[in-house]
Parts: structure tokens; C-alpha cells; sequence
């Protein structure tokens, strides 16, 4: 998996770096088709007093890209309200691919019955 971490108004340690991919492991873990992936960690500031600090991913699957966001005060408890929403949706859709192909009845085999002789 390609993966791109950069910083909007702020560096990325490898400190931070380290901990975005270890999160992303076990997303990972559910899907292993992700083909690429960035995350763009990002400060606000919507008042003096008051900073927010902001994650967002967008991953790209076989079949579908998924982007989610998430704002804290914290960037490390913002990375982990990111990997909690990505992991939801990442399992709802290998879910979705695993759990909707059934076979038509028309195909399907005929049960054996037992015969009842006649009497």
C-alpha cells in the first residue's frame, strides 16, 4: 500500500508518522486491498484561545474510496476517532462485497426428498 502523510500548518514528526501507521495496521488487518492512501494532519484556528486539531484520510480500495475526517483538541485522540470511523466503514464494505452473492433459486440443486412408498 502507498501511503502519503503530510502536515497543513504543521510538521510531521516520525513520531507522528510512526503512529498514524501503526493505527492504520489494524484497519489493514479487516481489508488487505487497499491500493493507496493519504492523510492530511492539519491545525485550525478558529479562535485565539482555541486550536483544533484535524485528521483526514482518504483511502482508495478495490472498488471504492473511502474519506473520512475527524476533529479534536488533541491530535493523537484525533487520529484515533479517525481510525475508529475508518474501520467501521472499511468492515461494512468487505461486508457488503462478501455477503450479497447468492445464487438463483433456478440454480440452486433439488434437496434429496425421501420416497414414501406408496401404500
Amino acid at each position: 500500500m502507498n501511503l502519503k502523510i503530510s502536515g497543513h500548518h504543521l510538521d510531521v514528526t516520525p513520531a507522528l508518522r510512526e503512529y498514524v501507521i501503526t493505527k492504520l495496521d489494524r484497519v489493514l488487518r479487516h481489508f488487505d486491498q487497499v491500493i493507496d492512501g493519504s492523510v492530511v494532519l492539519s491545525v485550525d484556528n478558529h479562535k485565539e484561545k482555541e486550536k483544533r486539531q484535524k485528521v483526514e484520510i482518504n483511502l482508495h480500495l478495490k472498488g471504492k474510496d473511502i474519506f473520512v475526517e475527524s476533529c479534536d483538541g488533541d491530535l493523537y485522540a484525533a487520529i484515533d476517532l479517525m481510525i475508529d470511523k475508518l474501520d467501521r466503514q472499511v468492515i461494512r464494505h468487505k461486508d457488503r462485497l462478501q455477503g450479497h452473492q447468492h445464487e438463483a433459486i433456478k440454480y440452486q440443486p433439488l434437496a434429496a426428498q425421501p420416497e414414501v412408498p406408496p401404500q
